[in-house]
């Protein structure tokens, strides 16, 4: 048989299963097409949308026994909608939605024992609808810690999802099931959501790119209020498909709140004031060769004629402390909702240690001490726009350590010991998410062992394009897209 360039994409992306026998790596089985140039391959007629989903679903399956991304399949909606995909930019490109987000027939687990039963979705939020508006097409449901809220992804009712990059550690959370299909070469790109770190810590820990937008940037059902903290986005290997996601799922016109980006397509051409940490919120160090990843990319700045500066966090000691009683206050109406919901009472049968602690914490703050938290994030907010001021990015650690094992952060690892190692290990991200700014986690580090580290670029306020332009300009630099996971 001929080898023609249409044959080769047709055994790595439509016959997954036999790609994926003889090739050591489900990674290796087409992982080097992003899904910008997926679409332009179906949109040419070199592919089909048919073959595109059925390579995606025969890597799915071989996956899934071995990294466990995945809570359920939409593998006959996706087969019926690659028949007929559209003409949306990205028709036929197969994807995943995090298991927080509802698709229309299929079940939202959020991660719990407790939502067993729920009958499936029958519609979607404005986010997702705009999503698949796009051509993109669900082929399942992506893994989460319980409702989001551990920045691992072992939730107690599905077990642990694995890093493809060592299958021992973890993949970060909340979007861990959505980075380790990507960074596995399920998917060319993923759906996200990021409410203190969780698109920006799976990035990091798998070797992906990971935009945390503004608050209020994207579609949603209403205007974003002062402290709304989660925002959606995705997960990808290149620069340029979260830009154009980022692009096809803005406000725009009237109902813009940002100054669009638009589709950001190249690298930042003036030179920037440039901002480096490696402390986190409460003074902890990062690990050794987590400062030398932002080290090196600070020089790699330097080195192109950017000013780089050495600066701190300009938050009150208190804040990590703030945030997490702020946090527990939606873990407690989490609750209250899905006791409702299920008639099921709260308990560790249905829920996970660290759910139910963090609910018991809200319920003994009185109306002072909710009111005085939330004054305290806003003047983190005030601080931290004053501070931006002086810089257009500032360069820090996502976290303080490499992927950790699995299990270290786990919700029913004892409170005290769990709620010491997050306040060391995610001193670099809560932040933008109080103020609404915008941050990117980019592969641009690896340990002595290969596992990949993050470096934030972060910004003001609405610089969601400023730092699309950073990407590309670290993409271009410092290549990452040759580092692929290859899983055993």
């Amino acid at each position: 048989m001929r080898l023609t360039r249409r044959t080769l994409l047709a055994t790595v992306w439509a016959t997954g299963v036999a790609a994926c026998a003889g090739i050591p790596g489900i990674a290796a089985t087409g992982s080097e097409v992003d899904a910008t140039e997926l679409a332009s391959l179906i949109k040419s007629g070199k592919m089909s949308a048919a073959e595109a989903v059925e390579g995606a679903i025969a890597r799915a399956q071989a996956a899934q026994t071995k990294i466990n991304f995945m809570v359920s399949d939409t593998f006959a909606a996706a087969r019926a909608r690659a028949a007929n995909p559209g003409t949306g930019p990205l028709a036929g490109v197969p994807y995943l939605i995090k298991d927080l987000n509802d698709v229309t027939g299929a079940v939202t687990r959020m991660g719990s024992r407790v939502t067993g039963g729920r009958p499936p979705a029958t519609a979607l939020d404005v986010y997702v609808n705009a999503t698949l508006d796009t051509g993109l097409i669900c082929i399942g449901k992506s893994a989460t810690p319980e409702s989001g809220y551990l920045p691992t992804t072992e939730p107690l009712a599905f077990g642990p999802t694995r890093n493809p990059w060592d299958l021992n550690r973890s993949t970060g959370g909340s979007s861990g099931g959505a980075a380790a299909a990507v960074a596995a070469g399920v998917v060319p790109m993923a759906h996200a959501n990021d409410g203190g770190g969780s698109i920006r810590f799976p990035a990091a820990n798998c070797g992906l790119v990971g935009l945390k937008p503004s608050r209020g940037r994207l579609v949603a059902e209403t205007p974003p209020g002062p402290l709304d903290i989660s925002v959606q986005g995705c997960v990808s290997h290149t620069v340029r498909d979260t830009a154009l996601m980022l692009s096809l799922t803005e406000r725009k016109g009237a109902a813009a709140i940002h100054a669009p980006a638009g589709m950001v397509t190249g690298p930042v051409q003036r030179k920037l004031r440039v901002g480096m940490l490696t402390k986190g919120f409460g003074g902890h160090e990062a690990d050794k060769e987590v400062a030398a990843a932002v080290h090196n990319a600070a020089l790699m700045l330097e080195g192109l004629g950017h000013t780089v500066t050495q600066t701190n966090w300009p938050l009150a000691q208190t804040f990590q402390d703030d945030f997490l009683a702020f946090w527990s206050l939606g873990a407690a109406q989490d609750i209250a909702g899905a006791t409702k919901d299920s008639g099921r009472p709260a308990t560790t049968e249905w829920f996970e240690p660290f759910s139910l602690r963090m609910a018991e914490n809200a319920s003994k703050l009185t109306e002072a001490d909710t009111n005085a938290v939330i004054g305290r994030l806003m003047a983190a907010t005030a601080a931290y726009n004053q501070w931006m001021m002086g810089f257009d990015i500032v360069l820090s650690p996502v976290f303080a350590s490499p992927p950790s094992p699995l299990g270290y952060l786990r919700g029913d690892v004892p409170f005290d010991t769990l709620r010491e190692r997050l306040l060391q290990q995610v001193g670099y991200t809560l932040i933008h998410n109080v103020c609404g700014a915008p941050a990117i986690s980019l592969p641009l580090g690896r340990t002595s062992s290969g596992v990949p580290i993050g470096v934030q670029a972060s910004g003001a306020l609405g610089a969601d394009g400023l730092l699309v332009e950073v990407a590309y300009l670290f993409e271009e630099a410092m290549p990452w897209r040759s580092h692929r996971a290859k899983l055993a």
